[in-house]
């Protein structure tokens, strides 16, 4: 997972893998949209490539990149461990006011 996060870290190929949430793309089409030029964008999918977060489709003598879901399910699951926890956090917070307006309302509003 650590590999996915510093793939991610890099803006233009997070920029990428958005582009590439609506289906699969080739460097060229992946260039035009993002208006970078095809080195670095190969370079970017290269390093997409490694972590596992795309795959790539040679046909003829075109390359088409599409997302793998594995690398992005388990940076959801890593996630949804502290939405969990923050969750529970915040209805005990919450759990905590309410008491703290109702002793409030039982004292009249007086300190």
């Amino acid at each position: 997972m650590n590999s996915t996060m510093s793939a991610l870290a890099e803006p233009n190929r997070l920029h990428i893998v958005e582009l590439l949430r609506d289906g699969p793309l080739t460097v060229g089409e992946i260039t035009d949209r993002l208006g970078m030029n095809q080195p670095q964008a190969s370079k970017h999918l290269r390093v997409l490539s490694e972590a596992g977060l795309v795959e790539v489709q040679p046909i003829a003598n075109r390359r088409i990149y599409k997302l793998r879901p594995q690398p992005l399910q388990e940076l959801d699951a890593w996630v949804k461990s502290f939405r969990q926890l923050w969750e529970e956090r915040f209805d005990r917070l919450d759990a905590y006011l309410q008491e703290l307006q109702e002793q409030d309302k039982k004292s009249g509003g007086k300190p």
